[in-house]
């Protein structure tokens, strides 16, 4: 009878090949500053080994010795294609006339697929998906800078003085940028605008000279 247990080297190897993998894809979003980073993506990516190793090799102990029992090895493993949803819902949001977090929520559901990969042993697919990751994420959007069109949307932060109108700090924007949102809470200023990269030094620069500003700077 074919045996349906898993030792503890190969139950280790695959969850230490599924977090690092997953911890590959975490460091980019860490280096980016991005709310779910190196810890997260390797939480995600172990999370998923296990599931799809419990639900592959978990039940092992109702197949007695004769009995042929038929079973699902994807039933439990099959959620987490579902449950991945949740936890990436929770880091997209809409910011002005921008969508946030939409890229690392897509970052999570790939380590958890490559957590998957890794707990039934496909490792060239986890392997791959992991390479096509990473090169999506920063190879890619260093040569979209360079080939795709130079004006992009970004924010300004922006400190005002006290009691000091943000009307100045609009015009200053509008001479050399697209006004696509704005939000003031107190004294700071959080302006979304559109402009072209070789201009950012240049409007910056007139918004910090305002006598009405204390402190301007990019968004990261």
């Amino acid at each position: 009878m074919a045996d349906f247990s898993l030792g503890w080297e190969h139950t280790l190897l695959r969850l230490a090949v599924a977090g690092l993998l997953g911890g590959a894809i975490g460091l980019e979003r860490e280096l980016d500053e991005k709310a779910a980073g190196l810890r997260t993506h390797i939480l995600v990516a172990s999370g998923s080994a296990l599931f799809t190793l419990i639900s592959a090799y978990g039940f092992s102990a109702f197949l007695g010795p004769g009995k042929v029992v038929s079973f699902d090895p994807s039933r439990i493993a099959a959620q987490i294609v579902t449950g991945i949803g949740f936890l990436g819902a929770g880091i997209i949001f809409r910011q002005g006339f921008t969508v946030r977090g939409l890229t690392t929520a897509a970052s999570l559901w790939l380590v958890a697929a490559i957590g998957m990969a890794a707990g039934v042993g496909y490792w060239a697919g986890a392997v791959l998906a992991t390479v096509v990751g990473i090169v999506s994420l920063r190879p890619l959007e260093r040569l979209k800078e360079r080939v795709m069109p130079r004006r992009a949307a970004t924010r300004m932060i922006v400190e005002l003085a006290e009691h000091a109108s943000s009307g100045p700090v609009l015009e200053a924007v509008e001479r050399s940028a697209d006004l696509l949102a704005l939000r003031r809470e107190g004294r700071r200023l959080d302006v979304e605008l559109r402009i072209d990269r070789d201009r950012r030094a240049h409007a910056l620069g007139d918004v910090a000279a305002l006598d009405e500003v204390e402190e301007a700077r990019w968004a990261r």
